[in-house]
């Protein structure tokens, strides 16, 4: 019973569901990672740039400049160092138009070349780039320090790459807590979708569940059909009697020869066929009669040496039934003359090809494979199972290893199925 449940649609709509709902916490997770990220990366660079700006035109800054070099170092490295304890920045260094430093966190690197680009910064441009220095990878911008129109020297602040990802796991929290609470709502819905399935199909697999589908469009394709030919048939007894009553014997006898006549051709069709269906037989006989019903031509051209497919009389009832209630369908509001054939021939390879076509409109370019689709229809929606048909014809002939597809001028279906070995 255990592997009966597991396999069950229920369980298999909570797994498909489950797994949708994780891989996109996953993607959502990861995303919201690689934005958090960028936008560290492009406040560090903006916080740089504008120390580094602000430094360029402090007045301080600009004097000890001035200044010779030892001078120079001792009045900015404790003003720089400051300003790294007081801002989220790992570096300040202040050099040199040549790049000799005049300060430095470290202070052995004071009075050494800056590892960085610095050419446009000499320009009097501006330079903001990721570059591995002293400290390690970093994020930093370069100003050149002016007065008077001279480059007296070069501001330049950095944010290592260690810290921006350390800004970034502070975000994480939340992002993973974002991710946690979409996933539990995500299981809480499959849930939902396991309970309400089950309460339809219970612990029923799939392909048990597609069986019962087919089960009832059998019967509904097949009851129509034999509605139809009930029907015809109670017409013309109806007729007959009256026309005996007013002794118009041989009116009478027309119509019931007829009757017999259209009925025994393809009678004599489906029993020549050797491997005949006979369900699927008795069907053709009921949508020959729902054809003549609803003002529709029925042709049926049935090879005697057409092999039996390898599906059941209950799939085989649900494939070619739904495709000529589809093809009586659009026939119907077709323009004249409105007609039906339905060919069963032996194709390649032992197989059985079925056709059915139509003189109906036609199916458009926009809809194209829709039409295979569950739940779609072009017609209006009802309690005729409208948007199953077609998808369930496909499901059908592809279990069992065969191809369906149709074409246009006129409609046709086609179906190739595997023929049943003897």
């Amino acid at each position: 019973m255990a592997s009966r449940v597991g396999s069950s649609a229920a369980s298999r709509v909570f797994v498909v569901l489950l797994a949708c709902v994780v891989t996109i916490s996953a993607v959502l997770a990861t995303l919201l990672a690689v934005d958090a990220q960028n936008s560290e990366r492009a406040d560090a660079e903006a916080l740089t740039l504008s120390l580094a700006n602000t430094l360029a035109r402090t007045p301080s800054v600009i004097e000890a400049m001035s200044q010779p070099d030892t001078a120079a170092s001792a009045a900015l490295e404790p003003y720089a160092l400051s300003l790294i304890d007081a801002t989220p920045v790992d570096f300040i260094t202040l050099m040199r138009p040549d790049g000799i430093r005049l300060t430095h966190p470290d202070p052995a690197q004071i009075g050494k070349p800056y590892l960085g680009t610095i050419a446009a910064a000499q320009q009097g441009g501006t330079i903001t780039e990721e570059f591995t220095g002293t400290l390690g990878p970093s994020v930093r911008s370069v100003v050149p320090v002016e007065a008077d129109g001279e480059i007296l020297g070069l501001a330049a602040v950095g944010v290592t790459v260690s810290s921006l990802g350390q800004q970034v796991w502070a975000r994480m929290p939340f992002v993973l807590g974002l991710a946690a609470v979409l996933t539990a709502l995500g299981i809480a819905a499959a849930l939902a979708a396991r309970r309400f399935t089950r309460r339809l199909a219970g612990d029923l697999p799939t392909s048990e569940v597609r069986d019962a589908v087919s089960s009832y469009e059998s019967v509904r394709t097949l009851g129509e059909a034999l509605r139809a030919q009930t029907h015809e048939h109670g017409n013309r007894m109806h007729t007959a009697v009256a026309l005996l009553e007013l002794g118009r014997t041989q009116e009478a006898i027309d119509i019931l020869t007829e009757t017999s006549r259209q009925s025994q051709e393809l009678v004599d069709q489906v029993a020549a066929r050797r491997d005949g269906d006979p369900t699927v037989g008795a069907l053709l006989l009921g949508k020959a009669a729902q054809a003549r019903e609803r003002g529709v031509g029925w042709d049926a051209e049935i090879d005697p040496l057409a092999p039996r497919s390898t599906l059941s009389g209950i799939d085989g009832v649900s494939v070619v039934g739904n495709l000529i209630d589809n093809a009586l369908d659009a026939a119907s509001v077709g323009d004249e003359p409105r007609w039906v054939r339905v060919v069963f021939a032996r194709a390649g390879g032992g197989a059985l090809e079925i056709r059915v076509s139509d003189s109906g409109p036609g199916i458009s370019a926009d809809v194209g494979e829709r039409i295979f689709e569950h739940g779609y229809s072009s017609k209006p929606a009802g309690t005729t199972g409208r948007g199953v048909g077609l998808a369930l014809v496909r499901s059908l002939v592809e279990a069992a290893g065969g191809a369906v597809d149709y074409s246009n001028d006129p409609t046709t279906f086609q179906v190739i199925l595997p023929g049943r070995l003897q």
